[in-house]
């Protein structure tokens, strides 16, 4: 076994180790820090894929809950399909090796990583992402690494590298930076209205100290590096110079066309009729030769002519049209449009049995009471084919706007509702999640969600051309596809919430980043400005189709009584009032219903429960016993007292005939004896029109 250790920058050291693991594949790490540590393997198919013109790469993390000695909660106690979570890190070190390879790679990669454990202290997020350079750095795959991931938290005003948990809770910025020798390769995280320049920091301070972390595994190479896998360069100088010839014209015209689908078309429709001239086997250089053409000619354009592909100026932004709460069942709604991109956003709030169950490595089982589930059917981009489950971009689109509005979501002790927002996007051209993110904001607004701001966000594009570079606001899907950079910037007036970032070029400057996150600024203001005009603050009023809800506390070691045995208790105070009822931790008690009246009355039913009895007060009691010497009265739920005929004023000569159980007797409270059982009378003298319960 080789391993390399990295300790100058981290708490606790980072080991790299290779050789007895995993053997069969062709290459395999284990990536360890503190007691969390994950297995990353790299294999390559024999043979390249056929009819393709993209790298086929597969990223699959997987956590499992022996990882950190817990049997799965639930009735099938193995793991099924992939977590949102284990989605959302197969994302994040897809897009930082996704970069890294030729282009001309068509053979099928495959990275997996098995997280083997986990302790209370560190992500294993970051470890699988060096794991995968490691992997790919020592196997015969063509790489361009190694790249190095941290994670970067800024807590009480100091960044700090790979923190643990704890940290992270008390962090008001958490970022995960990939980055190679010399260049920023991807960027994801968020955080509480960060300004950009303490965002540029933070990318900044992981690059300078990511370092250590790729000349570690270069060391490795150096050891026990597998030779390369030699890849035919995919280069046909008469193809090519055919295809610039023929396709030059055609394709420039087709750039000046605004609408997506029809310039779409006409693309491939030029397309096919250059390939239509050649034979089948020289096809697929045809279209590779093609792509690499309307690349070069859309940058031709933007940097001769200033213009954009819809003819827009580089930091101008679509038109925007926004429509408050367009259809009435809905708690909350809005549809937000921008340009060729639209997103309807439906807001929902609920009790507190709505919020999902949540089961990660290291907070265990926990209630999630803000959803976004970002949705992206068919239809939306004219594609005719069905609409199945949610795909892995729609998981890291919803998670990326979720995270943009969760820091103005209200505390639930202010606002005791559980919150989803449903987020369908109609119309596909260019940041759908970013319109999401605005239509979201807007929607919660209509719902009358108590947020002190409007959040919204834009993606950032970069062209290059020679020497000259152009960074562009709002942009396109095809901007995003021939370009340089995606960066998306979401956040309110005051600073950033959410960011994602992918690069596809070297050595990217922190000036033209700084400038990019400038420009991403103004837009943002221009954007909320909108916004603002379209509903300026949430309404006073809930929808009256909501629920309502309140928290109420009693002491938490009384709580157990509202729930009885079994639940009967608490489900006959349902049954009988008609509202909701969740028991929560620290003797919080939340209840909904359709009525203030409804609630009211449960409210009343459980502070009867909870409640003391006390010497000398009067209570209505309910008769449960009636003895020669006396009856039983429960004068609260649960809590009975002997009224003695010696106590009482005027008893009758035999009990059973005056009275009947179930009957109803207004008593007073003598004594509690030492077991806690109170003693009652009838005697009350003055006190007759004293307090009841």
């Amino acid at each position: 076994m080789e391993a390399v250790r990295v300790e100058e920058v981290f708490e606790d050291p980072i080991i790299i180790e290779t050789g007895s693991l995993a053997r069969l594949a062709h290459a395999g790490v284990v990536v360890r820090q503190g007691g969390s540590a994950v297995l990353v393997t790299a294999c390559i198919s024999e043979k390249p894929l056929e009819n393709v013109d993209f790298l086929p790469l597969s990223v699959d993390y997987r956590e499992q809950s022996s990882a950190w000695g817990k049997i799965p909660g639930g009735f099938i106690k193995r793991e099924g399909k992939p977590t949102d979570r284990e989605i959302l890190v197969s994302r994040v070190i897809d897009r930082s090796i996704r970069p890294l390879f030729p282009e001309n790679l068509l053979y099928e990669v495959v990275v997996t990583a098995l997280t083997l454990s986990a302790d209370e202290k560190y992500d294993p997020d970051v470890l699988a992402i060096i794991g995968a350079s490691s992997a790919l750095s020592l196997s015969p795959i063509p790489f361009y690494g190694p790249l190095a991931g941290l994670r970067v938290a800024r807590v009480e005003g100091k960044l700090k590298l790979n923190p643990t948990y704890e940290d992270r809770q008390r962090a008001d910025l958490d970022l995960i930076v990939s980055v190679t020798e010399d260049s920023i390769v991807m960027v994801e995280g968020g955080g509480r209205e960060i300004p950009e320049e303490d965002l540029l920091d933070a990318i900044y301070f992981a690059l300078e100290k990511g370092q250590v972390l790729v000349h570690a595994q270069r060391e490795l190479v150096r050891r026990v590096g597998k030779p390369k896998l030699e890849i035919p360069v995919l280069s046909d100088p008469e193809i090519e110079a055919w295809v610039a010839d023929r396709g030059r014209g055609p394709i420039l015209e087709a750039l000046s066309i605004q609408d997506k689908l029809e310039r779409r078309k006409t693309l491939a429709q030029i397309l096919e009729e250059l390939q239509s001239q050649v034979e089948d086997s020289k096809q697929f250089k045809v279209a590779f030769f093609f792509k690499k053409l309307q690349q070069e000619l859309l940058r031709e354009k933007l940097f001769t002519e200033g213009r954009r592909i819809d003819n827009r100026k580089p930091d101008e932004i679509r038109p925007i049209q926004i429509e408050i709460h367009p259809f009435e069942r809905p708690h909350g709604s809005a549809i937000f449009t921008r340009g060729q991109t639209q997103v309807f956003a439906s807001v929902t709030l609920g009790s507190s049995e709505s919020a999902q169950l949540v089961e990660t490595i290291f907070e265990g089982e926990t209630f999630k009471r803000f959803m976004l589930h970002y949705n992206f059917p068919p239809f939306c981009t004219g594609e005719a084919r069905p609409w199945g489950p949610p795909r892995r971009r729609e998981i890291g689109h919803g998670a990326l706007a979720e995270r943009a509005l969760e820091p103005l979501i209200p505390l639930e002790d202010t606002f005791p509702y559980i919150i989803r927002i449903v987020a369908n996007v109609l119309e596909s051209n260019g940041s759908s999640s970013m319109a999401t993110v605005c239509a979201g904001s807007l929607a919660l607004f209509d719902a009358g969600v108590p947020m002190t701001k409007h959040v919204a966000g834009i993606a950032m594009g970069l062209a290059t051309w020679k020497d000259r570079y152009v960074i562009l606001t709002d942009i396109l899907g095809d901007e995003d596809q021939l370009g340089d950079m995606d960066f998306k910037v979401a956040g309110t007036r005051e600073g950033i919430t959410s960011v994602q970032m992918d690069i596809k070029i070297k050595g990217l400057s922190r000036e033209i980043l700084s400038e990019a996150l400038k420009q991403a600024k103004v837009a943002r203001y221009q954007i909320l400005e909108k916004m603002y005009e379209a509903i300026p603050q949430p309404r006073k009023e809930l929808p009256p189709h909501a629920p309502k809800i309140e928290i109420i506390t009693v002491p938490e070691d009384k709580a157990p009584l509202i729930i009885g045995p079994g639940g009967k208790t608490v489900n006959e105070i349902k049954k009988k009032t008609g509202t909701q009822i969740w028991v929560l931790e620290g003797g919080r008690v939340s209840i909904s219903g359709q009525t203030l009246e409804s609630i009211e009355s449960a409210k009343r039913e459980i502070y009867a429960i909870v409640a003391e009895v006390e010497v000398g007060k009067m209570y209505e009691g309910k008769i449960t016993r009636i003895e020669p010497y006396g009856l039983f009265v429960e004068i609260l739920p649960g809590k009975v007292g002997l009224l003695h005929v010696s106590k009482m004023e005027n008893p009758p000569r035999d009990l059973r005939v005056a009275y009947k159980i179930g009957d109803k007797i207004l008593v007073k409270v003598l004594e509690i004896d030492e077991l806690g059982r109170p003693k009652l009378t009838t005697f009350f003298g003055e006190e007759v029109a004293g307090p009841l319960l």
